[in-house]
């Protein structure tokens, strides 16, 4: 018999609920509304959330305070409907399909919100992130909540979710209610202020604040009651003469009446103002709603001749309304018995943005184009209300200000461990790379996004995981630099990439310019010089610079000599050397410019010709003629790109001197393995300049930059080196 009268009460309330969600709505809305009441029911069926609230408890109640927010009937149906995604994989589609695209929009929105649940409860709950990482995270967790959104009803639902979760754990003991409590204060009820969702606002902040300091909260709650009567007593005395005296000059229609006292707000004046509970001037308060403007002011002035102005406790909002528009006249007053009181004066449209904030003044219409209503203004205005600055110094020129919002051109991703990344739109994953680290930057060879592989060219979207996939050691490609093939798009990342690049090249200018140096000393038979000591005598800080000096042929070689040998110099030339011209290689006197004579020639890097090999030229701007091989690819490029800079080239005759050529070696690595191909350049009497090992799984592979005399000695010591044990192949580069 119990269970049949607790099942005929159920009934009962849902009755009445479906009959309160159904306000203000038409006959064919209300219809919806109980269809989708039924539906979700029957969904949900037992499940449970998280808190462990019934997922069907939380969507009523959800609902039910979209009702008080005077939301549209969209709003109510995905509030039923939130979860539905959740147990039905085809969910979206059925809502759609039976409720109308904008429930199911609304629907999705609150889906992709959802996704931040995880990462801000953990890091709002990280002890271990200072205030300011905490500070810093939360700004970017709020704007990318934002960014995520499409439709500003979205983030009502979700306050509305929020705040239900904590009438919920208002009535049930839990662990995890303290750390909700304080993901509310950071993140949520500063939404809620900044869309002047009043109404909800003071709610999240007292249950919170109820939660995470409950002897505090019972203290402020005590001294409140303690003085209730007394309270009630002066505040109806207080609202009698006050419309005595409203009506005496005409004014019949004001409404006046104690404000609410919220237990957070006075608390956190007591904090801010270092000031005991008696000196908070908003215990005791009242609010006057009048029809227009005028009358606000003459209120204002009755209630400054009724009782003594507190000097700096009045503000004018309505001439300068606050950056979320809100608007009302603050005073706060000295009463006859020595106590304040506070006194709030607006119009009725103040006072219905007041409590409702934007659910106060923004049109829906089931099917309405963006296009209509200044629709994308109303949109540009909230997302630029929402970005977390101070207020606007001038709101009534808030459509200028919307115009500086820059939400749109911002993204917002995760690190796997659940850090938010903002970046421009259309960041790529090696943008994302060099945001989080340079040196995951560099070592970037891969990425997955919400756990799939994708191209590094591949543009982010807002609420995305990105998972960068990186090698032990290496750097950047040059292909990055290309901007056709959209790599980075960030200055960051570009910047970086630039600098390792010129970092590599000073390396390499250095290493040459230490050879140069080492065979110089070598000739002049001064091998154990100190190199130090050495560049201080030219007028090099450190050795570092004479090596670099050295590699880009900026170094004097009569100098030089002059300094190795011990010799006196006059103190000019050792303080600015003076550059050498580098003179034609020998081997550069020996290749003949078909037409041309004595014009200035240089053997390229990329391919290092040597005699006999088939070569052609290239006139470059400034450096004279280039040489190339003629199977060279950039040869090839440049040759496509201007055919009418290619000359022909010739070795003319016997070229003596020497040649660079790259080597290339692969091998099983093994101990001893370099010792024993660098013997065999020793037997030839082949110098090497610069050497590049790597080792791998057991493989070795190795680059050497040699000097040969001619292809046929190159060609002896390639087979001398294929001969040794473990080398698998050799080859020119």
């Amino acid at each position: 018999m119990v269970s049949v009268v607790h099942s005929v009460a159920a009934q009962s309330d849902l009755e009445q609920s479906l009959l309160t969600l159904c306000e203000g709505l038409t006959a064919e809305e209300s219809a919806l509304i109980h269809d989708a009441a039924a539906f979700a029911r029957e969904v949900y069926g037992e499940h449970a959330l998280g808190s462990g609230e019934g997922v069907w408890s939380h969507a009523l109640g959800m609902a039910l305070i979209l009702v008080g927010l005077k939301l549209d009937a969209a709003s109510r149906l995905a509030a039923l409907l939130f979860a539905v995604p959740t147990y039905d994989e085809h969910g979206l589609n059925k809502i759609e399909t039976r409720f109308g695209a904008a429930a199911s929009h609304l629907v999705g929105g609150i889906s992709r919100l959802n996704r931040l649940r995880p990462i801000t409860r953990d890091f709002v709950a990280d002890a271990a992130a200072s205030p300011q990482e905490m500070k810093a995270q939360v700004e970017v967790l709020r704007k990318m909540l934002l960014a995520m959104v499409e439709d500003i009803r979205v983030v009502l639902l979700r306050l509305a979710s929020r705040t239900q979760t904590l009438r919920y754990y208002a009535t049930t003991e839990d662990d995890l209610r303290v750390e909700v409590a304080r993901e509310t204060l950071e993140l949520y009820s500063p939404l809620a202020n900044r869309l002047g969702v009043w109404e909800l606002k003071w709610e999240l902040e007292d249950l919170s604040f109820r939660f995470m300091h409950p002897d505090l909260y019972k203290k402020i709650a005590k001294q409140l009651d303690e003085k209730r009567i007394e309270r009630e007593q002066f505040i109806a005395d207080a609202i009698a003469r006050l419309r005595a005296e409203l009506a005496a000059v005409g004014i019949h229609h004001a409404e006046v009446y104690g404000r609410p006292k919220h237990i957070y707000s006075i608390w956190n004046k007591m904090r801010k103002k270092g000031v005991e509970f008696s000196e908070v001037y908003d215990v005791r308060a009242l609010r006057v709603i009048v029809d227009d403007v005028k009358d606000c002011y003459t209120a204002l002035g009755i209630v400054h001749n009724m009782w003594t102005p507190i000097p700096k406790e009045f503000d004018d909002y309505i001439s300068n309304p606050k950056g979320n528009n809100y608007r009302s006249l603050h005073t706060a007053v000295r009463c006859p018995d020595g106590r304040s009181l506070e006194v709030q004066i607006r119009t009725w449209d103040m006072h219905k943005h007041a409590e409702l904030g934007v659910a106060a003044h923004w049109r829906y219409k089931e099917g309405a184009r963006k296009s209509e209503d200044n629709y994308d203004e109303k949109i540009a205005w909230l997302r630029q209300l929402l970005t977390w600055k101070d207020e606007v110094a001038d709101s009534s020129d808030w459509v200028s200000h919307y115009k500086q919002a820059a939400l749109d051109e911002t993204i917002y991703v995760m690190t796997p461990q659940g850090r938010v990344v903002d970046l421009p739109r259309g960041a790529t994953p090696i943008d994302f790379a060099y945001r989080v680290h340079t040196d995951l930057g560099h070592r970037c060879r891969g990425a997955k996004v919400d756990g799939a592989l994708v191209p590094l060219n591949t543009a982010l979207e807002t609420g995305q995981r990105v998972e960068i996939v990186s090698a032990k050691e290496g750097g950047p490609s040059r292909d990055w630099l290309n901007p056709s093939l959209g790599y980075l798009i960030t200055h960051r990342a570009r910047s970086k990439v630039r600098a390792w690049f010129s970092n590599l090249a000073l390396e390499e200018t250095l290493a040459e310019g230490r050879t140069i140096v080492t065979k110089e000393l070598q000739r002049l038979g001064q091998g154990g010089v100190n190199i130090d000591e050495l560049a201080e005598k030219l007028g090099f800080p450190k050795a570092d610079d004479l090596y670099i000096a050295a590699g880009r042929n900026e170094l004097g070689m009569r100098q030089f000599q002059v300094a190795v040998r011990g010799s006196e110099m006059p103190a000019e030339e050792r303080t600015a050397p003076e550059p050498r011209r580098r003179k034609a290689p020998e081997v550069d006197r020996g290749i003949l410019i078909v037409g041309v004579d004595k014009l200035l020639t240089q053997l390229a890097r990329c391919c290092k010709p040597a005699p006999p090999d088939e070569i052609h030229g290239f006139v470059t701007r400034g450096k004279g003629v280039s040489i190339h091989r003629a199977d060279c690819p950039n040869f090839a490029n440049l040759a496509a790109l201007h055919p009418e800079r290619v000359i022909e080239t010739d070795w003319g005759g016997a070229p003596e001197g020497t040649f660079p050529v790259d080597i290339v070696v692969d091998a099983h690595d093994r101990q001893g393995l370099l010792r024993d191909v660098s013997d065999v350049f020793a037997r030839e009497k082949i110098n090497v300049i610069a050497v590049n090992t790597q080792s791998k799984q057991g493989k070795a592979h190795m680059g050497f930059t040699v000097e040969v005399q001619n292809l046929q000695q190159l060609n002896r010591t390639l087979g001398q080196v294929h001969e040794v044990e473990g080398v698998v192949g050799v080859r020119r580069a």
